[in-house]
């Protein structure tokens, strides 16, 4: 699968971290710089094919929407702003998403999602075994999907199970279920998804997998009893 090729114009660092990250975290994208303002993002643009801009509003020398202005043949962009007021703007220029800060990484997903088919949304290999990149230390571990018995939410954190390996990474558990796109991963309990595929039993109040038992939670209960048992 081609990856998307893109670049950051953004002069808060803690912004331009933020999204650096997300980037990280998603497997057809391929961040090839990282400017704080627009004017020094020109010399990539005429020397390279870039997809996609990840464009602050606010920026020095040049505003983000002057600098849409100047371009003849603009890549896809994604705004990222902390002022609504400017998103009907933005749209004049076809633009793919307008991003709000704070955002999470969920919201981001969705926004960049809109630049691939759905088919080209899972990552295979060439045994067709889909798998996600995950962010772990700074170094991104694979993880074959059918080999994930469960995950356990640790705040900003998850913890990703599988027979042979455990994952560490930063995720918030809603955020993880929508990386995953698969309908076999499913929310039982606020700090916990599951594969339905590894469940041993269940029972009303909770699940074995791989001789642990996870907790189905109160507001998960009913929805879980009609999912399984239709399974």
């Amino acid at each position: 699968m081609k990856k998307i090729s893109c670049i950051i114009i953004e002069d808060e660092p803690i912004a331009a971290d933020i999204v650096q990250s997300y980037i990280a975290q998603v497997s057809f994208l391929q961040l090839e710089a990282v400017f704080t303002d627009a004017i020094s993002a020109f010399e990539i643009l005429n020397n390279k094919p870039i997809d996609l801009i990840f464009l602050d509003i606010h920026l020095p020398k040049l505003k983000g929407i002057d600098f849409l202005k100047t371009l003849t043949k603009p890549p896809k962009i994604i705004i990222t702003s902390a002022y609504e007021q400017y998103a009907l703007q933005g749209y004049e220029f076809e633009i793919t998403d307008y991003l709000l800060k704070p955002f999470s990484f969920e919201r981001f997903l969705k926004a960049v999602n809109r630049l691939q088919k759905p088919v080209e949304l899972l990552v295979t290999d060439t045994d067709d075994k889909q798998h996600r990149f995950f962010n772990v230390n700074k170094k991104m571990v694979k993880v074959y999907l059918d080999e994930i018995l469960y995950v356990e939410s640790l705040k900003e954190y998850v913890k990703i199970y599988t027979k042979e390996k455990n994952v560490v990474t930063k995720f918030q558990l809603g955020e993880l279920l929508v990386f995953l796109n698969d309908t076999n991963f499913i929310r039982v309990h606020r700090s916990f998804i599951i594969a339905k595929n590894k469940i041993n039993s269940f029972f009303a109040d909770e699940i074995e997998i791989a001789g642990q038992s996870i907790p189905i939670g109160r507001s998960f209960a009913v929805s879980i009893k009609k999912e399984l048992e239709n399974k």
